[in-house]
């Protein structure tokens, strides 16, 4: 399945908030809701075939797929029912309702392309993991032939307990333990670094959905400050909708603060520094205990990130968009407020 790098998402992104303040303008651009099986292919069936030390991680790999697609799913069924609401508001011939739905729904259509970044970004995290299963798959090949030897000696030592062959597996089996030694101990790097690389990227990549899902969320609530529920009776005429240019800075506001949106999170710290062979690139690393916090730090989830001093997310706080105090050209008009 084709996957955008995380530039083009954004573009696209923005693209959703600037078409021409109306979801109605681009609906011959928005996205297909029908999905594409894919087809059945050898590879496929091979790859069900996997060594006993890498089929539960296998497994959790191909569990996250699943949720991945149906992260992308939602964002294109969100993207749909916002084109459905804006078509529905026109057709109501009230004209508060038509600009109010269709606003809504340009939000709405933003939620859904940030439901597919977010989908986006899961693949990224669900690729690193990747690399341990591999490194387990090949890994099983050395524990194999480690067992196979020793219980080749234990048969030969009943059987034929003065066997010269006796010695030679003996040496083998050295051998052998010594090049399992070596791939165990890659494994447990390569586990602990990628494991938590690919996991520091899905928490990342969940704040900033959280976040901007937040934020739209906020716009969507003044948007509908702007529409008038006051009762009518029979025979009266509502006043025409007044608040065009208001639902316009609204959306104009959110644009803007969707790209002005950076990402503040606490480091991750990582001393992997391993070699290509799989091992610490330096002994210098055995002068840090396990747990410290020193070294390299990883980055996920957005432009920058802060120093942990401003971070957003940290121990006993909340996650918050925005400065708390940021005001907005209000969108109250004498109707009645969305607590």
């Amino acid at each position: 399945m084709f996957r955008s790098n995380r530039k083009s998402d954004e573009a696209k992104a923005r693209k959703s908030l600037n078409r021409a303040l109306s979801i109605r303008s681009n609906k011959k651009d928005s996205p297909s809701t029908t999905s594409t099986r894919r087809g059945f292919s050898f590879a496929s069936l091979r790859g069900t075939v996997q060594p006993e030390l890498s089929k539960k991680l296998f497994k959790l790999i191909k569990s996250e797929n699943h949720l991945i697609q149906s992260h992308e799913t939602a964002g294109k069924e969100r993207i749909s029912i916002a084109s459905q609401l804006s078509e529905w508001g026109e057709a109501t011939n009230d004209d508060a309702i038509s600009d109010i739905s269709d606003k809504v729904g340009v939000l709405l259509a933003e939620l859904g392309e940030q439901e597919d970044l977010y989908a986006h970004n899961l693949d990224d995290s669900r690729a690193v993991l990747k690399a341990i299963r591999n490194t387990e798959k090949s890994v099983q090949p050395s524990r194999d032939n480690k067992s196979k030897i020793a219980d080749e000696i234990a048969k030969l030592r009943v059987k034929e307990p003065e066997s010269t062959k006796l010695v030679i597996l003996e040496q083998e089996l050295v051998r052998a333990e010594a090049e399992n030694l070596v791939a165990e101990a890659q494994l447990t790097n390569v586990t602990r670094q990628k494991m938590k690389e690919a996991y520091a990227a899905e928490f990342a990549a969940t704040i900033e959905r959280a976040e901007k899902q937040i934020l739209l969320a906020r716009h969507g609530r003044r948007l509908l400050n702007l529409l008038d529920d006051t009762p009518i009776i029979p025979g009266h005429v509502r006043t025409p909708f007044q608040h065009a240019d208001q639902a316009r800075q609204i959306i104009n506001d959110a644009e803007e603060d969707l790209r002005e949106w950076k990402s503040e999170l606490e480091d991750v710290p990582s001393q992997a520094n391993l070699d290509n062979n799989l091992m610490p690139s330096s002994t210098s690393q055995y002068q840090t205990t396990e747990g410290s916090v020193a070294g390299e730090s990883v980055q996920h989830g957005g432009e920058r990130a802060a120093e942990p001093e401003g971070s957003r997310v940290s121990s006993g706080t909340s996650v918050t968009t925005g400065p708390v105090a940021a005001s907005y050209a209000p969108s109250e008009a004498g109707t009645s407020q969305v607590a």
